[in-house]
């Protein structure tokens, strides 16, 4: 069980919600960036987001991701993400190996995190969005 398993504590692992123009149009993403000096495995992630829009309960399906290997100091792009879910809380569970040693973590991007104002510069994607640690 998931109690029983001894989680290490994350660090140098980000994720971030970037936008880019591809073909002349805006696309955004999600990203993870492994600023470790070393590899990470089997990196499994879930996605999902839930919230009240116009006083109505929402929520999306849950995504699941398989990274089977992110480099040291590495980016990879997890999933597209659509503008529209902004309205919503965005949830994603991060799950990976080091060696034989086991790292999870939840980043949520709450209601209210993709707003304008919270939009900056991620030099590590050359990209504009939010990034979280």
């Amino acid at each position: 069980m998931k109690k029983d398993i001894d989680f290490h504590q994350v660090t140098g692992v980000k994720l971030a919600i970037a936008k880019e123009e591809v073909v002349g149009q805006t696309e955004w993403g999600v990203y993870i960036i492994n600023h470790n000096l070393i590899e990470l495995h089997t990196v499994m992630i879930t996605s999902k987001g839930y919230g009240t829009i116009d006083g109505e309960e929402r929520k999306t399906s849950t995504l699941r991701h398989v990274i089977k290997e992110l480099g040291a100091q590495s980016i990879a792009k997890i999933e597209p993400i659509d503008p529209a879910l902004f309205a919503l809380t965005n949830e994603f569970w991060v799950s990976y190996y080091i060696l034989n040693q086991i790292f999870d973590k939840k980043f949520v991007f709450v209601q209210g995190s993709m707003e304008p104002q919270h939009i900056q510069h991620i030099q590590e994607l050359g990209l504009d969005g939010v990034l979280h640690s």
